[in-house]
């Protein structure tokens, strides 16, 4: 572990305040007081509607010279160009194996913030990031309204981490440590979902076939707890025909399940109900005929992404490739020729939506020209995140479960992204407080990079990937209709569960 060697740079941070970045990788301090400087000063840029008639793609017979651009972002910018030529390039896939962060390669943005996110060796997943439990439930009816549940909840995170620095034998300053809906409205939370999984499964193939429930990332299990106890509890006949089954890709997290979360379900009775199957969904290559449901609950913010900007003047498309120097510094690159992955899903959001969908630049061509003509201005738009992922998830949905219903929720919106359109946050844990960063090219296994979701462009490329209808709703909305939000409603009459997540939104198939 080189948590020690991190905890030191982050020391370092904070005694200079004044210390500036430039996106070196290497060091993780400069990074983390930019992003802390630039967080205040963003503003949200105002982004437009267009509808085209033609789907944007690489341009044709370009020279060599412009076969690559190295996007102007600061004034004087290291030429990389010969490094670009001279490096190879990898993917997440070609470094699994690999226990050491690469250097002197270059690779796609999505293989980029995969291998950072989940590389068994030195991925944020792979790490030792905690799950904070808050102990036994909340008793929201007795508590006088929802600032004391704040209070309350931060009390039990300091007593949670005060127990896990006194097991260590020390402070953990880079302890990465993150909640749940789940686990904050244990148990309330999880019997909403079952509700909604029984009804469903009651009103269409039961009882010619089992309720089969594959859900991923289940973290510490707390959900599938819930579920099944609900289940049991109030439809003995359902409870004997379901089959639960977690997709982790984590190896740390199978592990913690296979040894702690069996254990507890078998205390609860539910031994022979659960399956944990230690493998990333795309690498999937079982067909499941029998219908299922599919839960994905925050899991899509962590899908992989990749980044494009747009030549001003043609619309064109460029796609981003992250250079890694022989010091572990980061570049970044635009190639105008899209791999077909980023190619393909153009063509599907464009064909999904009737080519209704935001972009990262005025659609004005006079608004471009003038934005072209500021001082110091980029050669390119603003970058684009695009979650192809999230359209290879909807891939292995239709190919390998054909008859699944899909019950995901996430966020719509972040606070504190980076520049961008459909930017993520980009943010690391130190000293018990988050640290926001202008940047997803931070040092791989220390950041935390998650993506808000578009639900009205994912609908529709689910839609047009998978032939099924859907419903997106709020996050309150669907609370309300298959929670007991009276279980959760405070003195004063305010509502933490229907309130905590209003950046949240819930897609369903029907």
């Amino acid at each position: 572990m080189d948590s020690p060697i991190v905890a030191q740079i982050f020391r370092q941070l904070f005694r200079h305040p004044a210390c500036q970045s430039r996106r070196n990788l290497a060091t993780l301090s400069s990074c983390l007081q930019h992003g802390r400087l630039q967080q205040k000063q963003q503003q949200q840029q105002r982004r437009h509607m267009a509808s085209r008639n033609t789907i944007r793609g690489a341009k044709q017979g370009m020279s060599e010279k412009e076969s690559h651009w190295q996007q102007r972002t600061e004034l004087f910018a290291l030429d990389m160009s010969d490094e670009y030529k001279a490096y190879p390039t990898v993917t997440a896939n070609d470094l699994r194996l690999s226990r050491q962060r690469p250097r002197k390669v270059k690779m796609l943005m999505r293989d980029f913030i995969e291998d950072s996110l989940y590389n068994p060796h030195y991925g944020y997943f792979s790490k030792q990031v905690v799950i904070f439990t808050p102990g036994e439930p909340f008793d929201f009816n007795s508590l006088p309204d929802e600032p004391t549940f704040y209070n309350e909840l931060g009390r039990r995170y300091t007593e949670f981490e005060d127990l896990l620095d006194a097991k260590e034998g020390r402070a953990d300053e880079t302890r990465q440590l993150w909640h749940t809906p789940t686990e904050l409205f244990r148990p309330y939370y999880g019997e909403a979902i079952a509700r909604y999984l029984m009804s469903n499964y009651v009103m269409t193939t039961y009882p010619y076939h089992d309720l089969i429930i594959y859900e991923m990332g289940a973290g510490r299990g707390t959900l599938m707890l819930n579920i099944l106890d609900y289940i049991r509890d109030i439809e003995p006949a359902v409870y004997d025909r379901t089959k639960y089954k977690i997709i982790e890709i984590s190896p740390s997290l199978a592990a913690l399940q296979n040894s702690q979360l069996l254990s507890n379900a078998a205390s609860r009775g539910h031994a022979n109900k659960v399956e944990i199957i230690n493998k990333s969904i795309f690498d999937w290559d079982a067909r499941v005929p029998s219908p299922c449901f599919f839960l994905a609950m925050e899991v899509f913010d962590n899908f992989a992404h990749d980044v494009l900007r747009y030549d001003l003047d043609t619309e064109e498309p460029l796609q981003g490739t992250v250079l890694i120097d022989d010091q572990g510094d980061f570049y970044e690159f635009y190639e105008p020729v899209l791999d077909p992955i980023a190619a393909r899903y153009l063509r599907v959001r464009h064909a999904a939506t009737g080519g209704r969908y935001r972009v990262p630049y005025p659609t004005s061509r006079a608004a471009r020209w003038l934005k072209k003509q500021l001082p110091f201005a980029p050669n390119l738009s603003d970058p684009e995140y695009i979650p192809t992922r999230l359209m290879q998830f909807f891939d292995i949905l239709e190919r390998h479960f054909p008859a699944h219903r899909l019950l995901t929720s996430d966020f719509h919106t972040l606070p504190d992204a980076v520049r961008g359109l459909n930017a993520p946050v980009v943010q690391t844990r130190f000293q018990r407080r988050m640290v926001p960063v202008t940047t997803p090219l931070v040092h791989q296994g220390y950041f935390d990079i998650l993506f808000p979701t578009d639900f009205r462009v994912m609908e529709a490329v689910y839609r047009a990937i998978t032939g099924k209808l859907t419903r997106v709703l709020s996050h309150e909305h669907f609370m309300r209709s298959w929670a007991y939000v009276e279980d959760t409603r405070t003195q004063s009459g305010e509502n933490p569960l229907l309130s905590w997540y209003r950046n949240a939104s819930v897609l369903v198939t029907v």
